[in-house]
């Protein structure tokens, strides 16, 4: 299945990292998009746009990140 990524963006439910903080720190935004790609911009300059990442790529990240814990 392929999916226009600009349709997709345009459509999406972005929620804030739980990383993130109210201090202005680290603020990281995803969204869920369709075919399980994954979504990720700078909350604090949503101007420049959001990294788009393919199903495997990110479901491999997440896997580094589960066994690497937060040094990942």
């Amino acid at each position: 299945m392929h999916t226009n990524t600009h349709t997709a963006l345009s459509g999406a439910r972005w929620f804030t990292s739980s990383y993130s903080n109210a201090q202005g720190g680290e603020c990281v935004e995803g969204a869920a998009l369709p075919g399980g790609q994954m979504a990720i911009r700078d909350t604090k300059d949503r101007r420049r746009g959001a990294f788009v990442f393919p199903a495997p790529a990110w479901r491999a990240f997440l896997g580094a990140v589960k066994e690497g814990g937060e040094s990942v």
